[in-house]
């Protein structure tokens, strides 16, 4: 059956742990967050990127790009633990937010999310931590992310199960509930429990594809090309 599963909220909520987990439990290959990889193809850091608007838009506008290229190599099956949430920090920290959201290319990435799971991790100051990558891990910062990233999923109503709390069992509970009654079955290799668990098939940050998509993760918007059936 194919899923595809979304992880979205502000930083330090703890979604890449649970896509983790996601991606072993049910054998699903896991999108990891790109934007460390984009960083580093810049060879850039945080502190040029605060002072610099045009070299933040370009990252925001490539970490969004980039995203959306390697769901697209993979529309069948997925976990992933980011979906649009960097426009919210488009509209934090560059002046583009406007052109980038009234694309109609973003538009259709957003009715692809909506066909998707999409769980919504809420923000608690215990799971601040500075990892050296996202910006900002202030508690005011992590509220304003987490205010955008509600308000778009209610702007283009897309279905989503919040997750509030910050056990990892009441979360792992929640989840599992969900995916059980969409019909997502386990990794064969967690039905048998005299048998060691998969780990976890992460799909490079990069992906590697024929020049004219690599084109295409470049730049804003020319990666948001319908390349078929959405439909899972």
């Amino acid at each position: 059956m194919g899923v595809r599963i979304y992880f979205v909220g502000s930083h330090a909520t703890g979604k890449t742990t649970l896509c983790r987990y996601v991606s072993r439990r049910y054998g699903l290959p896991m999108i990891s967050e790109v934007a460390r990889a984009v960083l580093a193809e810049m060879e850039t850091g945080l502190d040029a990127l605060r002072t610099d608007m045009d070299l933040v838009a370009e990252y925001q506008e490539r970490v969004f790009a980039r995203q959306v290229a390697v769901e697209k190599l993979h529309e069948g099956r997925f976990v992933s633990d980011r979906a649009f949430d960097n426009l919210a920090y488009v509209a934090e920290h560059t002046t583009n937010a406007a052109t980038m959201m009234n694309d109609q290319r973003f538009l259709d990435y957003m009715k692809w999310v909506r066909e998707g799971v999409v769980f919504f991790l809420r923000p608690h100051q215990s799971l601040l931590k500075d990892d050296g990558v996202r910006a900002g891990v202030s508690w005011d910062s992590v509220l304003r992310i987490d205010g955008m990233v509600k308000l778009m999923l209610e702007q283009h109503r897309i279905s989503y199960l919040p997750i509030e709390s910050v056990s990892m069992q009441e979360r792992v509970r929640a989840v599992e509930f969900v995916l059980a009654r969409c019909g997502v079955g386990l990794a064969e290799s967690d039905t048998k429990l005299d048998r060691p668990r998969s780990r976890a098939r992460t799909i490079p940050p990069m992906p590697t594809a024929p020049d004219v998509l690599k084109a295409s993760i470049e730049s804003w918007p020319y990666a948001l090309v319908d390349g078929g059936d959405h439909d899972a």
